[in-house]
Formats: C-alpha cells, structure tokens, sequence
C-alpha cells in the first residue's frame, strides 16, 4: 500500500502562524521533504518536532523527486514542506506533487499562509479579481517586456520581488504602468514587516530613502477603465456612501473611479440593487 504526501504549509515569517493540523502532521509523518532541511530545522526545533529529512531545493528536486516516490511506495509517508508558505507556489514542490499525481499516490492538502494572499488582504485594492504573476523575469528587457503584456489587464496585478531588483522592478513598472496606484509589503508577518501605498512614483521615492531588505508582495492596480464585474460587494461600498450622505451620482462617481468601471452601468445597478 502507497504512503500518502501530504502538501504541509507553513509560517511565511512569524512561527506561530502554523495550523495545529500541521503541527500533528509533521509530528506522524514517517519523513519531512525540504526544500532546505537547515531552514526549516528552525521551525521544527521551535516546536520540538524531530523526523528524518530529506532536501529537494532548486537543482536537485527532479533528483530528489524521484526518491521521495519510492519512499511513498514503501508506504511511508511524507510531509512536503518549503523554506516558507505552500509548495509549489513560487517555491519548489511541484515537481514532486506532479510525479505523485502520475504514479497515483494520494495527496492530501493541509492549507495554511500564502504571502500574496495575505499582502492581496491588507492591501485595500480589488480583490474579487486578480492575476497572481510570482517572480519577474531577472533581465531588464524580458522582464519590460513581460509588464507590457499585461498593461491592458483590468484585474489587479500581484508580484514577488527580491531585495535586489525592487528598485529596478518598480522604475519598469512606473515606466509602463505610470501612476497606477499599488502596495508593497516588505517581510510580511516578520518583525521588520512595513507596508507601503500610494502611486508607483510615491511608493519608489519612499523606497529608495529606506533600507532594502528581505522579500517584497507589489500589489498593483488593474486598468482603470478596463471591464471590470461589477459585484455585490462594489454595490455595497455605493451603499454605504449613501449612508453617509454622499448622493447616488457622487457616491457612484467616487466607487467608480476607484476601480475604473462605468459610471452608467454602475449607477443602473445600484438603482436596482438599492430601490
């Protein structure tokens, strides 16, 4: 009988964000599958947790794949875990979940941090629509023209960036994207974490004045005036102006421009959803 691989998120900064599921499965699994075993030793002393270890970073997960599978076939189970938040989503991991998937072993999926997702939260931008891009290309004309083909997505954008190309990522995207308004959230759930808003050029001219350090989520408004859903939740915020005495043209005038939909269609509905 086949083991099972158990897909383990874990804390992206601050180790008490783990789920007591988590904690149990890495406690009874028959091994832990790294992406860099000294990294994650961290984690696991702090909660006492000890369990024979394997690595699979960068080069060697197509090597390492292939002995975490026969470990399964043993019957053994493995916990697959990463440096920080769920494998396979700008970490290493899918390697190993796709060769599970063809040799038909059972995956169970034991949620938990994600740092877009938790950076899309705060951020204060639409998020009933959004394109999760990961990491930029390194070089400067790819990764310009990677931004270009997207300059026209109405849906809200999110980026990971190192330390060392923030700078030149956000000029690309000032360049291309101009004064679209976005959030960049710097060591998120750690110590030094920091949120920046406001427009592209704002956000650079606070940026370059600060330390650079640690990994960075840019959340980047869509298009404005591109074709958005207009939702229940959109309704809601023309609503609550209502409330506060804006009136329904003011009121659908301010929403409207926030996240760059029509006007007309937007009044329409809210006569409808409102009445």
């Amino acid at each position: 009988m086949k083991g099972i691989l158990y897909i383990v998120a874990t804390p992206i900064g601050n180790l008490e964000d783990i789920t007591l599921r988590a904690l149990r499965i890495l406690k009874t699994a028959d091994i832990i599958a790294a992406e860099d075993t000294r990294h994650s030793l961290k984690l696991l002393n702090h909660y006492g947790i000890s369990k024979p270890m394997i690595s699979y970073w960068k080069e060697k997960e197509k090597v390492r794949s292939d002995q975490i599978i026969e470990k399964l076939k043993t019957g053994q189970s493995v916990a697959l875990i990463t440096d920080a938040g769920t494998p396979g989503i700008s970490d290493p991991g899918a390697v190993i979940i796709r060769k599970a998937i063809e040799e038909d072993v059972q995956i169970v999926i034991i949620p938990g941090p994600s740092a877009f997702v938790a950076a899309l939260s705060l951020s204060g931008l639409p998020t009933d629509e959004f394109v999760f891009i990961g990491f930029l290309p390194s070089k400067k004309g790819q990764r310009q023209k990677f931004l270009k083909d997207l300059s026209l997505e109405a849906k809200t954008l999110i980026f990971y960036e190192a330390p060392h190309r923030i700078i030149a990522t956000l000029m690309d995207m000032e360049e291309i994207f101009e004064e679209r308004k976005a959030v960049i959230v710097k060591e998120i759930t750690k110590i030094h974490e920091e949120v920046l808003r406001g427009s592209l050029s704002e956000i650079l001219k606070r940026l370059e004045k600060s330390k650079i350090s640690g990994e960075y989520v840019i959340i980047l408004q869509g298009k404005r005036n591109g074709k958005r859903i207009i939702n229940e939740d959109i309704i809601s915020e023309v609503r609550s102006l209502l409330k506060k005495g804006f009136s329904r043209k003011e009121a659908v005038k301010k929403i409207a421009d926030e996240y760059g939909i029509s006007k007309k269609e937007l009044y329409d509905k809210s006569l409808n959803h409102t009445t």
